[in-house]
């Protein structure tokens, strides 16, 4: 999985919370269409840099045109020599754009602290420090880990991922500690996303439909911080 995602995306990313009725009805529809990828069942985690105010993701739970996020992400835990994923994510009207660049925790931490870069990939990196240097004191802050199962469709562009357990942490900001956290939604439920390039197929409009799957807004990292938050003023 990680090995064969592109560099650079363009793509409509839609959302969906499932309850665990539902996220079953899923996948038993799902066969004979989409296949699961070679990775199976995979454990990620997604630490999401911020500005010490959070200005990143204020800004995203305002629901704008246009907003972006810095995540270092890595499948499974990770190991200082491990190869980790910087990812760029930005929507601009419905459509997700994603730059993102390989290296080791420590080529990472150099290109963050803009001491250094990554691979061969010059202008992805160059984007990628344009927004560290716009967004000055950039740090870890917040940790977001969820079980992937990730479908694609044979011959086609359409990917679709189920993911179980999303879980955050607000301390121990590192890919190599542990895959712990706290639950972000209710037991059984899981995050359902859809990745196209055009519009739904009809066969999976339809088992959405009778499925009563509906879309939503949820982030993991926001509701994370809006957690965090209720938490913190109800003392």
């Amino acid at each position: 999985m990680c090995e064969n995602t592109p560099a650079v995306m363009k793509r409509y990313e839609l959302k969906y919370i499932l309850s665990g009725e539902q996220t079953a009805y899923l996948k038993e529809r799902l066969q004979g269409h989409m296949c699961v990828d070679s990775y199976g069942l995979t454990s990620i985690a997604s630490l999401y840099y911020d500005t010490p105010d959070f200005r990143l993701v204020r800004a995203s739970l305002e629901k704008p045109m246009f907003k972006e996020k810095l995540r270092l992400r890595s499948y499974g835990l990770a190991h200082e020599d491990s190869p980790v994923y910087l990812e760029l994510k930005r929507k601009a009207y419905g459509i997700v754009y994603k730059r993102r660049v390989a290296g080791t925790v420590k080529d990472i931490n150099s290109l963050i602290e803009g001491r250094g870069a990554t691979g061969s990939k010059g202008q992805i990196n160059s984007e990628i420090a344009a927004f560290i240097n716009h967004y000055s004191a950039l740090e870890p802050a917040c940790l977001i880990i969820y079980d992937r199962t990730a479908y694609y469709e044979p011959d086609g562009d359409l990917r679709l991922t189920i993911d179980a357990n999303p879980r955050c942490r607000w301390e121990d900001l590192n890919l190599t500690t542990s895959m712990d956290g706290t639950s972000l939604l209710p037991e059984g439920f899981t995050v359902l996303e859809i990745k196209v390039q055009q519009a739904l197929p009809l066969w999976l409009s339809d088992i959405l439909s009778k499925g009563s799957i509906y879309k939503s807004s949820f982030s993991k990292y926001g509701t994370a911080y809006i957690q965090r938050y209720l938490k913190a003023i109800a003392g």
